[in-house]
């Protein structure tokens, strides 16, 4: 079996780049996913927004949890649920405006660390994006300013956990899904395992590793690069065992940026068979999306491409 993509970022400033380059490329082309050892954040850093975040869930919301699923009757279904996840979630959005100061519960230190979190995550996605760009033969920027919209992106982090589930057979922690956005940055617990991908009709475990950052691409970046990096479907399986914590932060367009295939990603074969994505105002995408996230995508794009003629494209705006 393929082993999955493990990326060591700091061989990028050595000899090795070349290598690691094309370990980059083959990840998005043949796995929509991988996992980042040496990125940059500092471990000790890592390890407080676990204990923080672990200490959250607990404080605040493992009861209201335990709760819903009993007011539910989850504790008891006999059959599978198709229509709930089994997770506990609440949402951070850092930019275009961040909403930290607004979410309840929050002690002044976990909102401070995780501001501090944003920032380093943010600065990595950017990075990784202008990778993306060397690899594609795309020039400089070209994935920032197209995500840029008029406002700049939209970057916001959904912190989870999912909690020991008594029927794991019946109940998905989350069900399968590609996501819809750009890039997305995972960090998840290194010991309550989960997380799967989709990958020649088989499910692969994505590794909890201790301190990695895991990253997978959105649907903006399939429609980008014209289907040649592309968003892969993944779920998480509960377990009966510990606490997963998941932190996933989305680094996505601007709601009113235009998405559309690069020119130059773009086959003239492609064109004239008609197989090029289309051409969308990114929150036209998400409105769409919140309403079939659990289904195929490609019905989505082709969705997209009806409304394509009202899509009128102008320049791309700089950061």
């Amino acid at each position: 079996m393929e082993k999955f993509p493990i990326i060591n970022l700091e061989k990028l400033n050595g000899e090795e780049r070349n290598s690691i380059m094309g370990q980059i490329n083959d990840a998005c082309e043949n796995w929509g996913f991988f996992e980042l050892v040496n990125h940059g954040i500092p471990h000790e850093f890592l390890d407080t927004v676990e204990k923080m975040t672990k200490e959250h869930y607990r404080k605040c919301m493992e009861e209201r949890f335990k709760e819903l699923v009993k007011s539910k009757g989850l504790d008891a279904v006999q059959a599978e649920v198709n229509d709930i996840d089994w997770e506990s979630t609440f949402f951070l959005r850092h930019l275009p405006v961040s909403n930290i100061a607004e979410i309840p519960d929050l002690d002044d230190e976990y909102r401070k660390i995780m501001k501090e979190f944003a920032q380093k995550l943010e600065k990595l996605a950017e990075y990784l994006l202008e990778l993306l760009c060397e690899n594609l033969g795309l020039e400089k920027g070209y994935l920032k300013k197209a995500f840029y919209g008029s406002k700049g992106p939209t970057f916001g982090t959904k912190v989870s956990n999912y909690p020991p589930c008594p029927k794991p057979d019946l109940i998905k922690g989350l069900r399968a899904h590609t996501d819809a956005g750009g890039i997305i940055l995972l960090f998840q617990d290194d010991k309550v395992s989960g997380l799967q991908l989709l990958k020649d009709d088989k499910w692969i475990d994505v590794p909890p590793m201790r301190h990695s950052i895991v990253i997978n691409l959105g649907d903006q970046l399939e429609v980008i690069t014209n289907g040649r990096y592309k968003s892969v479907l993944h779920r998480v399986i509960a377990q009966t065992d510990g606490t997963r914590m998941s932190l996933a932060s989305f680094y996505n367009p601007g709601s009113d940026a235009v998405i559309y295939p690069a020119p130059s990603l773009v086959e003239k074969e492609a064109e004239e068979k008609n197989q090029v994505y289309p051409k969308f105002v990114f929150e036209d995408y998400m409105k769409l999306y919140t309403t079939v996230k659990f289904q195929p995508k490609e019905p989505r794009f082709e969705a997209m491409k009806a409304v394509e003629a009202k899509v009128t494209l102008g320049p791309i705006a700089t950061a």
